[in-house]
């Protein structure tokens, strides 16, 4: 009976914990992600062209997810979990109100990269002290419940900057808008660190690992699936700044069309992130799949057929930001979690950089090229999600 007790003790704070970061990150993502539905148009009107959007956005993503290789390990070898996660969420959180300052598009865009590299900076730390306490409630689901608060948070944000939009008409007052979020976030991350300064007890007690090589096979492969699905995935600055640029939808929809594909995005993590903890990785394949038909609809539809791809963007999206770290989680021992988190998301930012870049280059050039080249990365992905299923079935099968 007290053992009952006390797992369920267990239980109730490691969900405590999972909703107090995704209040954190809802706040959070009001900010940077309110702030990114307009960075496209931001710097066209700064005067920026679409194969700079493209190298910028490109390269925040390379930044937001390769310096993970070093935030990672070093959060794992120090066991600094909290002050690298706070350190990372204080540039972040800092550096986007900041952008109402901005004059030019030099300036908007190293901005846009220190955003990024706060997020490459807390990630890591803070994944792997979500992932003790999903343990304890199921990976799928501890990480879907956290990214459905994160992608609320990424609907309300954009929503914010249209609403300042329609009457103000200036990006720099939205920016400014984005001071508050940015501030609750950063005071309730604080209060969260004095409430669980120690997650790694909220999940259940692992045994020690007696794996002495590297990470196993199935994770490189998996690896290697991601990097293609992210390297044909185009990120949402290229996205608005092609609404912008080919008058496909009034300025003041953009954030309006952000906020559906943030919706569809934590929609999506909740019920998806259920689905993989009762049927695993094989889940990837279909939603890899239906993410592939965002980039036909989004850059050669209409109105309609752009909100349609819009919300399967942020379906992938959300795909990509619970199940795909949720699945890393299973594939690596405790201790080896923080640079297993690292090496995944540095490479998978290596990959985003390089597509963001060919795609930016590709809309000058043509669509056509552009959209064969989205399907073509994220169909080549499955391949790689079909075999790792397949030998983690039968690795479970053989324990």
């Amino acid at each position: 009976m007290n053992e009952l007790i006390g797992r369920s003790k267990t239980h109730k704070a490691a969900l405590q914990f999972v909703l107090t970061i995704g209040v954190v990150s809802f706040f959070a993502d009001f900010t940077y992600e309110g702030s990114r539905s307009i960075t496209g148009p931001l710097l066209a009107v700064l005067g920026a062209s679409a194969t700079v959007v493209g190298i910028v956005s490109g390269l925040g993503e390379l930044l937001g997810y390769g310096l993970r290789l070093v935030s990672g390990p070093l959060s794992g070898r120090t066991g600094k979990f909290w002050p690298i996660t706070l350190f990372g969420y204080f540039v972040q959180m800092l550096s986007v109100p900041a952008l109402a300052l901005v004059n030019t598009w030099p300036q908007a865009a190293l901005l846009i990269l220190a955003e990024r590299i706060g997020k490459a900076i807390r990630n890591p730390p803070r994944d792997v002290m979500l992932s003790h306490a999903a343990k304890e409630i199921g990976y799928g689901w501890g990480f879907g419940v956290h990214e459905a608060l994160d992608q609320t948070g990424a609907l309300v944000g954009p929503l914010l900057v249209a609403l300042v939009l329609s009457f103000r008409h200036q990006y720099r007052q939205a920016y400014a808008a984005l001071l508050v979020p940015a501030l609750l976030a950063l005071f309730l991350l604080v209060l969260a660190r004095w409430r669980y300064p120690r997650p790694e007890e909220l999940g259940p007690k692992s045994p020690p690992s007696t794996e002495t090589k590297g990470l196993r096979r199935p994770f490189w492969l998996y690896m290697t699936g991601a990097a293609l699905a992210a390297a044909g995935f185009a990120d949402f600055s290229l996205i608005a700044y092609h609404f912008e640029k080919a008058n496909i939808i009034p300025q003041g929809w953009i954030p309006v069309f952000y906020s559906i594909a943030m919706a569809a995005s934590g929609l999506g993590s909740l019920s998806f992130g259920r689905l993989f903890d009762r049927a695993g990785i094989r889940i990837l394949i279909p939603l890899t799949l239906s993410a592939a038909l965002f980039a036909p609809l989004v850059f050669l539809g209409g109105f309609g057929l752009s909100l349609a791809g819009v919300a399967l963007w942020g379906i992938g999206m959300g795909v990509q930001e619970s199940i795909i770290p949720a699945a890393v989680a299973t594939m690596v021992p405790v201790g080896k979690r923080a640079s297993a988190y690292g090496i995944f998301t540095g490479s998978y930012g290596v990959f985003w950089f390089l597509g963001s870049a060919l795609m930016g280059f590709l809309y000058t050039v043509s669509l056509i090229g552009l959209i064969a080249f989205c399907m073509a990365a994220e169909i080549c992905a499955i391949p790689f999600f079909f075999v790792v299923y397949r030998l983690e079935d039968r690795r479970r099968r053989e324990v």
